[in-house]
């Protein structure tokens, strides 16, 4: 099962006023909360958090860092690449971690990008890109095509076929798989063989069903939502038409071209509405989606192991993964 992203955390979860899936709903007294609205004290908190974590478990698994050349004018860009010791697929998967565009690293990430190694058997690489809003857009998304630019160019010294390359995001992070795959489209490479992604950060117009109505909602909310996008696109543009479509994907209106997608929402997600959204618009101009809604769960589900919901995404994952880079 993957590992909970480190970055979706802050203090205790009281909320209680939803049909949550019961196993989900017993572990919300133990969960930690997230409040963007003081951004040093949740950072101050995760690395608190993190702190007191085990190490995970890295058998079978050859971990390296490296520094790769970043966007034109910007500091090179790290990388944490991940060789599986039993090679089950030709390609592998870039990882783009999530933490609302102002939190989390590689090293959040790192159990979960551990897991993924292991169990679909390829080679993953994961990219420290910049944080908003000391960085904001575009600096973490081109630090994200620098991950993806590398990756193509030396997938040989991973032992990766550059045609199977996959993207992978949570969160924030599939809002920047989804802007990769429009940015290469655009550029004309990378090549990108499938993009997965998990509870997408897409709209910074912050106005479909579920975004006005999910304003208390477990580990993210529309509160939270705002901050994060006025942190990522600038408070004075955000929901306006000034925000570009590699900034916010949910804007773009042309999708045709694009690598085959896997999008997962959850029921009481402010986000679930904008990831829906999005996957129909993939449908709908002919790019291959599949789209899976988890009942009665919250952003962070994931955040309880052992529930048997998050088990069951977990075996998704593997699974849409494995043969999307077969």
């Amino acid at each position: 099962m993957p590992e909970p992203d480190s970055a979706d955390v802050g203090g205790p979860v009281t909320t209680t006023d939803y049909a949550l899936d019961p196993e989900l709903a017993a572990a919300l007294p133990e969960l930690p909360a997230l409040d963007l609205t003081d951004l040093p004290a949740a950072r101050t908190t995760l690395a608190a958090i993190r702190s007191t974590l085990p190490a995970p478990d890295e058998s079978g698994v050859r971990v390296t860092d490296i520094a790769v050349p970043g966007p034109a004018g910007a500091p090179d860009v790290p990388l944490r690449i991940y060789r599986p010791e039993v090679v089950r697929g030709t390609g592998g998967i870039l990882d783009v971690h999530g933490g609302g565009f102002v939190m989390g690293d590689v090293d959040g990430s790192h159990a979960a990008n551990l897991a993924l190694c292991r169990a679909v058997g390829v080679p993953v690489v994961t990219v420290e890109y910049r944080l908003a809003p000391e960085t904001p857009y575009p600096g973490p998304l081109e630090d994200c095509y620098a991950g993806l630019t590398w990756f193509s160019e030396h997938a040989d010294e991973v032992d990766v076929d550059p045609t199977r390359i996959a993207v992978h995001g949570t969160s924030a992070g599939g809002g920047l798989a989804a802007a990769l795959a429009l940015l290469a489209r655009d550029r004309g490479g990378p090549e990108i063989a499938f993009q997965f992604l998990a509870i997408p950060e897409l709209d910074d117009r912050l106005e479909t069903p579920s975004m006005r109505a999910f304003v208390d909602t477990p580990v993210w909310n529309r509160p939270n939502a705002v901050v994060s996008w006025e942190c990522y696109v600038g408070a004075d543009i955000r929901g306006t038409d000034a925000v570009p479509p590699y900034a916010a994907p949910a804007r773009a209106t042309d999708l045709t071209g694009l690598p085959p997608a896997y999008v997962s929402v959850m029921a009481f997600d402010p986000l679930r509405d904008e990831g829906i959204a999005y996957a129909l618009a993939l449908q709908a101009a002919g790019v291959p989606v599949e789209l899976h809604l988890y009942p009665g769960t919250f952003h962070g589900s994931t955040l309880v192991p052992g529930a048997a919901v998050t088990k069951r995404m977990a075996v998704e994952k593997y699974t849409v993964l494995g043969r999307a880079v077969a």
